[in-house]
């Protein structure tokens, strides 16, 4: 096709610069939606939110839940940290991310405008210094949020808050699991506790709420795999990360399906499964994981799964100079939101 003068009389004509000039049906629908007159809202202006999606004020003691969809939620606690803290700030940090979203080209859709989202605030913690309580706290917030038919996807804080939100999601039957990670975090107690960082899925598992067969670990990698013999003995699958190369993503997906079926999932994403050249604002941090584009693809090739629940955790600011660690989880957060919309629990909960 030859570039001439009337190719582009045509373009001129096609694209005269009219607001809200969009001409695909795809893209058309999603700008109808964002976009009011010839502007749509200024990412840098107005209260900070996770992912820009409307806030809600709750009243934990009668929370009022109506209408949403999926309640987004923080999870500031780092009580059950075995190395560097600070992830109690990591809700804080992916409020402050300005620019994620509003469309989800890959999964075609906006979700903070296709389905019913609020940000309903942080978990009512009654005190900073005792993690069981801090757990107590976050499995009864979670708890109200299901049994008003929406679905909780929460942003810690660091791994041991999963161990909670999973004793209130899968208390009715035991949940399926898929957890992107660098570490299993099936290890057993130690320093007279197993309220910590690095045992939430063993303590699911034994608690009833987790089903091992299916749960499937992606991303594991370090010097701790002498502490994860729990994953294996219980029927897990685990793909170490440096087996991801030969495997390759598509394979991982397939697999991850196979494992959770059909049933009801919960997907936990800890930050540090992302190497450290790319998301290095965490506390256990471990080289030769995946890369970012790695992990887009791994969660958007979720799309349909039962999904139930999820997390982002394990971002830590303090150590992320540039941000990036926070715009990748603020970023996986939002591809997690994007894939509730596909979920059959989305529909069944209304």
């Amino acid at each position: 096709m030859v570039w001439d003068a009337e190719r582009l009389k045509a373009l001129r004509e096609k694209y005269t610069g009219k607001p809200g000039e969009t001409y695909d049906p795809r893209y058309a629908r999603v700008a109808a939606r964002i976009f009011k007159g010839s502007t749509r809202a200024a990412p840098f202006a107005g209260m900070p939110t996770l992912l820009s999606a409307p806030a809600r004020s709750i009243d934990w003691n009668a929370p009022d839940l109506s209408d949403l969809d999926v309640a987004l939620l923080g999870m500031p606690m780092d009580l059950g940290v075995t190395n560097r803290p600070g992830s109690r700030f990591g809700p804080r940090a992916l409020r402050a991310i300005e620019r994620i979203g509003p469309y989800n080209e890959a999964l075609d859709t906006a979700p903070v405008h296709d389905i019913s989202v609020a940000d309903v605030g942080d978990v009512p913690f009654r005190g900073r210094f005792r993690l069981e309580q801090s757990h107590e706290d976050i499995e009864r917030t979670v708890a109200a949020i299901i049994a008003a038919g929406v679905l909780p996807l929460s942003v810690g804080g660091d791994h041991s808050i999963t161990h909670p939100v999973l004793r209130a999601v899968g208390a009715e039957a035991p949940v399926g699991l898929i957890h992107i990670d660098a570490h299993c975090d099936t290890g057993a107690p130690f320093d007279d506790t197993k309220f910590h960082h690095g045992g939430p899925f063993r303590n699911a598992v034994l608690d009833g709420v987790l089903d091992p067969t299916r749960t499937i670990q992606i991303g594991i990698r370090g010097s701790s795999e002498y502490l994860w013999e729990f994953s294996r003995d219980s029927g897990m699958a685990v793909i170490d990360a440096k087996d991801i190369a030969g495997l390759g993503i598509p394979a991982i997906i397939e697999t991850a399906r196979q494992v959770v079926g059909d049933g009801p999932t919960y997907l936990s994403f800890d930050i540090d499964s992302i190497d450290p050249a790319f998301a290095p604002g965490t506390g256990t941090p471990e080289v030769g994981g995946l890369t970012s584009r790695e992990a887009l693809a791994l969660v958007r090739g979720l799309k349909g799964l039962n999904l139930v629940g999820g997390d982002v955790v394990e971002v830590a600011p303090q150590y992320d100079a540039t941000t990036n660690t926070a715009q990748l989880g603020a970023q996986m957060l939002f591809e997690i939101l994007s894939l509730m919309v596909f979920s059959p629990a989305l529909k069944k909960s209304k």
